[in-house]
């Protein structure tokens, strides 16, 4: 499988994520021959974690994602690490990025703890999806449909997610992601339904309407 031509963001904050959730992903899709970007909040170094405790490597973003576009790439993908994911949730830029992601029916993955984002970005409504079992609860809460699989992929709505556990899935989770960006986008499906979630300032609090 080649992914010449292809392009691939993964999004980050800079501290806290997952060693393998990020590395290994980004390496699988290189070799495949896909144009990886990794773009944190900031220019500076990611520190990452192994298993939320230790020390992990770091890893020197290609760009920030407050300069980047959806309109760029074919595919994001979004790491866990707890503390990585819990305060990319927060992030407006990030949830925008992710959403333009999904209203242009691209593919969107996301791993571990990464699906948190997915929740404040209003992605999980009417979706099979998985994650960390801890936040198995929160994504039934946001509408989702949750599986205890290696990886789920769901292309209804508009737009392919694609979502695996842990680090001991990051090998197929990669896969998907590759086999993704080789199907294209799936075909047009109406619009996609919103989660209860969506529309959150940073503070957690209901957007003024």
């Amino acid at each position: 499988m080649t992914l010449d031509g292809k392009r691939v963001l993964f999004l980050t904050t800079n501290y806290g994520t997952e060693q393998d959730e990020l590395k290994k992903p980004v390496a699988t899709l290189r070799e495949a021959g896909a144009e990886v970007t990794v773009a944190a909040k900031k220019a500076e170094p990611v520190v990452t974690v192994v298993s939320d405790r230790r020390p992990g490597e770091a890893v020197d973003p290609d760009t920030t994602y407050g300069e980047v576009s959806a309109d760029a790439y074919d595919a994001v993908v979004v790491p866990g690490g707890t503390v990585n994911a819990d305060r990319l949730r927060t992030d407006m830029t990030a949830q925008r990025l992710v959403a333009a992601f999904a209203d242009a029916g691209k593919t969107v993955a996301a791993i571990c703890h990464g699906p948190w984002l997915l929740i404040d970005s209003g992605l999980v409504a009417g979706k099979e999806i998985t994650s960390y079992p801890s936040v198995r609860t929160d994504l039934v809460n946001a509408g989702g449909t949750w599986r205890d699989r290696e990886v789920v992929v769901d292309a209804s709505g508009g737009f392919r997610l694609i979502t695996s556990r842990t680090p001991a899935d990051v090998r197929p989770f990669a896969e998907a992601v590759a086999e993704a960006l080789v199907a294209g986008r799936p075909g047009p499906q109406g619009p996609r339904p919103r989660s209860p979630e969506a529309g959150l300032t940073e503070t957690g609090l209901p957007a003024p309407t």
